[in-house]
């Protein structure tokens, strides 16, 4: 069985949308999906339309890596894919998962595309076909078997930002064999409707350089919170 795992803070309207893909739906049998929902969430996420397979975990802690982390440990799943809310997946997403770990790897990502169409989002969507710099963001989706997901000691709680990235670092000082899948996901372009192209790529940068070079977790949240609006997640 594979567990989709969703973090979710104030998604009702991406969610919704996502329980109605193809490739959800044509899988139905193999899958289990669980959305970790913070203790902050505000909306009416317990109204959700959707299958009996959509388990919605109500969690203790706040943050996608406590989240996250809760829900693999209630997840039935061999195989874990952490998906966020507003990514939306290909058709052949669940296939694409099964034919990486059928050619011997442990883990893996997708590449993306954004829901808008403007040649500098396309410049940067680029970069997630590429093994380099930004690898390993959640927004590529990472897949990985359940027991190396355990092995690695699951994600750290205590990089409240960039969680995603730290757990990458640890994989690839592991050396788990991982690939990149060349077949985009759709990721909301969202957060640059909300702040200039500009801004959003200098503050990316700066917090990647800052990860790097070792900067603490909380104090990396607090950078991105003044540096990116983001009142879609209230």
């Amino acid at each position: 069985m594979i567990s989709i795992i969703i973090p979710a803070h104030n998604e009702f309207d991406n969610l919704q949308r996502l329980f109605k893909v193809a490739c959800f739906i044509e899988h139905e049998k193999l899958l289990e999906i669980i959305v970790a929902v913070s203790p902050g969430n505000t909306d009416t996420i317990d109204m959700l339309e959707c299958s009996q397979k959509v388990k919605v975990l109500h969690c203790k802690d706040k943050g996608r890596a406590a989240q996250m982390n809760e829900a693999s440990q209630a997840a039935l799943g061999n195989t874990l894919v952490f998906l966020h809310a507003d990514v939306v997946p290909p058709p052949e997403f669940i296939d694409d998962i099964l034919r990486s770990f059928n050619n011997g790897y442990a883990a893996g990502f997708f590449t993306y595309r954004f829901d808008k169409d403007t040649w500098y989002l396309r410049v940067n969507a680029s970069f997630t076909a590429k093994d380099g710099l930004f690898t390993g963001g959640g927004d590529q989706c990472l897949f990985i078997k359940k027991d190396i997901f355990e092995k690695l000691g699951r994600f750290n709680e205590a990089q409240v930002l960039m969680e995603d990235f730290e757990f990458f670092d640890r994989m690839k000082k592991q050396n788990i064999l991982y690939t990149i899948v060349k077949n985009d996901l759709v990721v909301s372009a969202r957060k640059y409707e909300c702040n200039s192209y500009l801004r959003v790529n200098l503050s990316n940068f700066l917090l990647v350089v800052l990860f790097k070079f070792g900067y603490p977790g909380n104090k990396l949240k607090t950078l991105h919170n003044k540096l990116i609006r983001t009142p879609y997640n209230g």
